[in-house]
């Protein structure tokens, strides 16, 4: 059974830094391409950023370019989500997913992912 376990997230002010990492077990990682969503209180849950099974080809939502770098470490199972120069509206539930196929990354729409983690909470104060 594929699990996805989320670490990292916390309260850190504007212009701050947070690395978020998932632990991936289950099947082989370096298989499947993965993502990185979020959610806000009262809001979908959107896509932030996506990287196929190498590491090599990304995907990222506008909103969060230049800030945020998505990777991955095949040898742990783990795939990261660095976030600089954090802003208010970054604020959110953040979740890593990932599909049930082995398919061709990154991959964008949210119906395309089937395993989901708990969420790790990211609060940035202004």
């Amino acid at each position: 059974q594929v699990q996805l376990v989320e670490s990292g997230g916390g309260l850190v002010q504007a212009g701050g830094s947070l690395r978020l990492s998932c632990a991936a077990s289950g099947r082989t990682f370096r298989h499947y391409a993965m993502g990185w969503f979020r959610q806000a209180p009262g809001k979908e849950r959107d896509l932030v950023a996506a990287v196929d099974w190498s590491g090599s080809h990304t995907f990222y939502v506008e909103s969060v370019k230049g800030r945020f770098t998505i990777s991955r470490d095949n040898t742990k199972s783990t795939l990261y989500l660095q976030m600089n120069n954090l802003i208010a509206e970054d604020t959110a539930v953040y979740y890593c997913a990932a599909p049930d196929n082995i398919v061709a990354g990154p991959l964008r729409a949210v119906d395309e992912y089937v395993y989901w983690g708990q969420g790790t909470q990211v609060t940035v104060s202004s």
